[in-house]
């Protein structure tokens, strides 16, 4: 049987982070910094215990502060549902653009694009795009279709984004990514917050720094209602490691009434928990490390919760989640495309079978759904246990777009 991991009102009185203290204010659901001092002093001991509250992001509640993240290609409604129920409290769909959105059809080949489970809820729609007006009119299909959350993409680096003015390009032009922040928070319903994805500036110039600033403050001041913040450039892409002491000074500049997430190099739940307690930040949003590991999810709940950490999923429960997830597939795409999109799924999947790579490469090859279940009913048959995924089975991400 599939762990799953559900949030309720009385969990969420059960959590408690090192750093991080739920502020009992006016100011609900938002968190301030305790010390570096009193970090350190009783990290393991007030982790799991006292009262907590939801982040709430404008009127939007969200259970615990780790999220499934924006990922082009793969947080779809099918991977967002499986992140959901082993324990992701908040999930965005992958980037889209906003002339797409404007020009989309009802047919069935796209209607995935705006596909929302009712179990997803909260959900965000993230969109990409150059010009202010589209990016309007963007964001008007996506509060029509239901997403909770309205999330700017102004971190995507891939160049052929950034030649068409798109992404992190906008981390350039202040002038023009606040005039886009404004006119999507007048496109949408005044109860639907607005979010943006940053990286950390264009490059590490003076100039870059000081627009990401006024990116970020003006963002705010226009009525963001939180900020992601990606420790790596644009131009680094994802070459190198995430400053997550920039992250810290993001937190300490808007001060503890405003939240800011933070993403890069989260692939282990623990990965997760130190963000949080060497940053300050107010939420972590996990994506290349949820690919094909919902158990991530799970797994950073109950460190969270001062729990110990789950052990990896056996054979069986890998079996289970793939084939859940495949029908996940067939449902939202039909049976001819469900396949084919899986095998990327399943390449990730592979990572927590102990054999691994010859795992990988039967899954890669699978043309059905008979194909996949006389694979699994093979080499995942046998109960034995799985295993954590290796840090460098992620390696780079250059392949993977936006997110």
């Amino acid at each position: 049987m599939i762990r799953t991991t559900h949030h309720d009102e009385r969990e969420c009185e059960d959590r408690d982070a090192d750093r991080l203290t739920w502020r009992d204010s006016p100011a609900e659901g938002t968190l301030a910094v305790r010390s570096e001092r009193a970090c350190h002093s009783d990290t393991d001991s007030k982790r799991g215990q006292g009262l907590k509250k939801p982040i709430r992001v404008g009127n939007v509640e969200i259970a615990t502060p780790f999220f499934q993240a924006a990922l082009s290609g793969y947080s779809d409604s099918p991977m967002r549902v499986i992140a959901r129920r082993m324990g992701a409290s908040y999930s965005v769909c992958e980037v889209m653009l906003d002339q797409f959105l404007v020009t989309l059809s009802d047919r069935r080949k796209n209607r995935h694009f705006l596909e929302i489970a009712e179990e997803e809820h909260p959900v965000g729609g993230q969109l990409m795009g150059s010009e202010p007006e589209q990016f309007a009119a963007g964001a008007t299909k996506l509060a029509e279709a239901g997403f909770d959350i309205i999330d700017i993409n102004f971190g995507c680096p891939v160049k052929k984004v950034l030649g068409r003015c798109r992404g992190g390009f906008h981390l350039s032009q202040p002038d023009v990514a606040l005039e886009i922040v404004a006119r999507v928070r007048d496109a949408v319903p005044p109860d639907r917050p607005v979010t943006l994805k940053m990286r950390r500036g264009l490059d590490d110039s003076p100039e870059s720094r000081d627009n990401f600033y006024t990116i970020l403050d003006g963002a705010f001041a226009r009525g963001a209602a939180a900020i992601t913040v990606h420790g790596r450039t644009v131009k680094q892409r994802y070459i190198g490691p995430s400053r997550w002491d920039f992250l810290s000074e993001v937190k300490r500049h808007v001060g503890p009434d405003r939240l800011i997430f933070g993403s890069g190099d989260l692939f282990s739940a623990e990965d997760c928990i130190r963000m949080i307690d060497r940053t300050g930040v107010d939420g972590v949003t996990i994506a290349r490390g949820a690919i094909g590991n919902p158990w991530i999810f799970e797994q950073v709940d109950a460190l969270w919760r001062g729990q110990p950490m789950p052990p990896p999923p056996t054979l069986r429960e890998q079996s289970e989640m793939i084939l859940t997830h495949y029908s996940l597939c067939e449902q939202s795409y039909g049976e001819d495309r469900a396949a084919t999109l899986m095998r990327k799924f399943c390449i990730k999947y592979s990572a927590s079978h102990p054999d691994h790579q010859s795992i990988r490469e039967l899954l890669v090859r699978i043309r059905s759904r008979e194909q996949i279940e006389a694979v699994l009913g093979e080499h995942y048959d046998n109960d034995r246990p799985g295993r954590y995924v290796p840090r460098e089975i992620h390696g780079s991400q250059e392949e993977e777009g936006c997110g």
